[in-house]
């Protein structure tokens, strides 16, 4: 069995006789060493940083929050450095329109601070909101709706240090834009970063569960008709759960504001998903073998039981990701392909019958500026597939052989895959689906020309002609 999941890593739970777990640090999935605990360095604040670089024997790899896979984070040489920029945190200025973090600040603290102003972002949140700021910017973190792209489409300006100390400055103006906003923690390292925002929004989200009969069609129906949309679709069981929101009505908002800040349920609960949700649990308890209710992975799908529609802020309907180890693959498809791959999707399962471990994950967003995202100048929809760890590090054989197998034929459809998830870069001709591909080797050379921000995974990368 080890031999045959050699393409996803397993859990550091297995014995790991070439790695001391200890003297190790390693990503969040606890799938993979990054580097000994010895080469972490942790700065203060900017000018320590500064030292930190300045000084620097070797190579720097930035970790964010660890949520990455362990390829576009390790550190393969004793002398090289793994950079924690968490003491880089807080609010550092707003204005009307816009508020300056530094680049450590976790998410959900961007997301908290922003409600106390009566602000909020314009782009729907990712549904992990335990990243820091420079993370989620540097890998593509979205949401979905179709109004608004990545995270990274809401940045204004990225002060940034360079490989050689100084500072460089960057706003929506500069040619080079576009590179920074998705950056791979290539380019240097970010320490603020000024977002856009808007006042803040009470929407409600009408959830339901449709047959997928007409998902190819539907699909974009509820886009366009909604400001935001999300969907989970069981093929199994032919099932489709649907969020779509829009702003509340003066009345619901109404309802919200009389309570304690909470989101507000509206109306009874629908039990139509419940059977559809316990087959799924079944599922995932023999796939990982945790037979209880104890696992938070079980949470994703439980909570589509007795589903109600809801008022609340944007953070509140769709911040909800519940962080549990897995393998996630995530994949942008052309918005107007969408149909056709949910059509070739169909077709398989009608054909080969995969394991289902978990349901498909649909979400759509607007055209991306960035060079890099998925959604590059394009309306992209993301299918997303998910598949859990067992207690004792080790994976589902029929769910990831349903990962290796979905990746392929979305691959073969054009699809990006989303950079902080796992993929197999031989699938993939970069400089076919990026037309800014070479640009941004030109900007990573002159702003890092002895590749010091890179670590064997990017430089593999990068050198794609």
């Amino acid at each position: 069995m080890l031999s045959e999941m050699a393409d996803y890593p397993l859990r550091r739970s297995l014995p790991a006789p070439d790695v001391t777990s200890e003297q190790h640090i390693w990503n969040w999935a606890q799938n993979a060493p990054l580097g000994p605990q010895t080469r972490l360095q942790r700065p203060q604040d900017e000018e320590a940083l500064r030292h930190i670089i300045t000084h620097r024997s070797g190579r720097i790899r930035p970790i964010g929050t660890t949520l990455s896979t362990g390829d576009l984070l390790a550190i393969q040489h004793e002398q090289d450095t793994l950079i924690d920029i968490s003491g880089l945190t807080g609010l550092l200025r707003s204005s009307e329109s816009s508020a300056t973090f530094a680049a450590g600040t976790p998410l959900n603290e961007v997301y908290e601070t922003l409600k106390t102003l009566g602000r909020m972002l314009p782009a729907s949140p990712g549904v992990i909101a335990i990243q820091t700021l420079a993370g989620a910017i540097a890998t593509g973190t979205h949401g979905q709706g179709l109004g608004q792209g990545a995270l990274a489409d809401d940045v204004l300006h990225i002060r940034l240090l360079c490989a050689d100390g100084t500072v460089a400055e960057f706003d929506r103006d500069h040619p080079w834009f576009g590179a920074l906003q998705l950056g791979l923690g290539c380019l240097g390292v970010m320490t603020e970063i000024t977002l856009r925002t808007v006042p803040l929004t009470v929407f409600t989200c009408f959830k339901s569960a449709v047959s997928a009969g007409r998902l190819q069609e539907e699909i974009y129906t509820w886009n366009k008709a909604f400001t935001f949309n999300k969907a989970w679709w069981f093929p199994e069981d032919d099932r489709v759960h649907v969020w779509c929101s829009r702003a509340a009505t003066p009345g619901e908002r109404q309802r919200y504001r009389a309570g304690d800040g909470d989101a507000v349920a509206l109306g009874a609960g629908d039990s139509s998903l419940n059977a559809t949700v316990d087959q799924t649990l079944t599922h995932m308890q023999n796939d990982t073998r945790i037979l209880g209710e104890e696992g938070r992975h079980f949470d994703t799908v439980t909570r589509f039981k007795d589903f109600t529609d809801v008022t609340g802020d944007i953070y509140q309907l769709f911040c909800r990701g519940i962080a549990a180890p897995q393998i996630n693959v995530e994949i942008g498809i052309p918005l107007a392909r969408a149909g056709q791959t949910i059509a070739l999707i169909k077709q398989w399962y009608a054909e080969a019958h995969p394991h289902m471990h978990y349901p498909v994950i649909l979400r759509c967003t607007g055209p991306s500026s960035a060079w890099l995202s998925p959604a590059w100048q394009q309306p992209t929809c993301f299918f997303g597939f998910v598949v859990y760890y067992a207690d004792d590090g080790t994976l589902s054989r029929d769910g990831i052989a349903f990962l290796q197998e979905v990746e392929k034929r979305l691959a073969a459809q054009g699809g990006r895959p989303h950079w902080g998830k796992y993929y197999h870069p031989a699938l993939y001709r970069w400089r076919n689906l990026y037309s800014r591909w070479d640009d941004f080797r030109h900007v990573r050379a002159a702003l890092d020309p002895t590749g010091a921000f890179s670590n064997a995974f990017t430089d593999c990368l990068l050198e794609v002609r």
